[in-house]
């Protein structure tokens, strides 16, 4: 059985590489899709027509998640085709006024919880399957006010290239995606100000971001961003010193809380 295993799959970009996945890539015989909430993952199965979907109401935070998704890999042995780890999420603020909780858990989903489920895929990844890492742009620099949500995407881009050469002799490639903006539930569990910056910056559309990551995987590229404005974010972040750039970011950033 050739399968496909996405993860936060009940809303935003998860939601948006499971239709996608139905439709365009060929082969497969089930989709796992994984998220805690149930109801939403049962409408997705009931949206989709092209291919079975297993529901998996499971919270990657919990250590009892991930004994019954092995369970599951063991009871039926299945082929992983494409791996989406796309679980997360972040909140705005500075590091003094977010909640310590808040901030562990954080650590917890978008970093632990990849390593965890990547980790228990591996031993039935298919030869030639690919890994799609859901990233940020922010993952590129330190982002104040988005400090720690910032250094996971820092870990998932590393981790991802790392991951990447110990796999090469399987042939499995691993892209990070890296997008910014994207019109999703996300800021509205970031919370916080996000008129600093996010609003004066243009939103992309979810599909649009998933449709670049599923070519660029297809391609075996190690990253993929989506959009101009992206693209360039991610050169300057490479070749300027990131000291300037904070310098900028902090002058902005106290100019709208003026």
């Amino acid at each position: 059985m050739k399968i496909a295993v996405i993860t936060g799959a009940s809303s935003g970009l998860g939601k948006e590489f499971t239709k996608q996945i139905s439709k365009k890539v060929k082969g497969l015989d089930e989709l796992w899709i994984i998220a805690r909430r149930e109801e939403k993952l049962i409408q997705l199965k009931e949206s989709i027509k092209h291919i079975k979907c297993r529901v998996m109401p499971l919270d990657l935070i919990q250590k009892e998640s991930f004994v019954e998704y092995e369970r599951l890999l063991e009871k039926y042995s299945p082929k992983i085709c494409m791996l989406i780890n796309n679980a997360g999420y972040g909140k705005i603020g500075s590091f003094e006024t977010i909640d310590i909780d808040e901030q562990l858990n954080m650590i917890e989903l978008n970093n632990k919880s990849i390593v965890k489920i990547t980790r228990s895929s591996l031993p039935y990844l298919y030869n030639n399957a690919r890994i799609i890492q859901v990233a940020s742009s922010a993952g590129f620099m330190p982002q104040p006010g988005f400090s720690v949500y910032a250094a996971t995407k820092a870990f998932v881009i590393s981790f991802g290239r790392g991951l990447n050469q110990e796999l090469k002799d399987k042939n499995i490639k691993i892209t990070s995606v890296c997008p910014g903006p994207v019109r999703t539930e996300f800021f509205d569990v970031a919370g916080g100000d996000v008129s600093m910056s996010i609003k004066k910056m243009a939103m992309v559309e979810a599909d649009q971001v998933v449709a670049k990551a599923l070519k660029d995987s297809a391609k075996g590229k190690e990253i993929s961003t989506y959009g101009t404005l992206m693209n360039a974010f991610k050169i300057v972040a490479k070749i300027v010193p990131h000291s300037l750039i904070l310098k900028q970011v902090n002058y902005y950033n106290s100019r709208d809380k003026e």
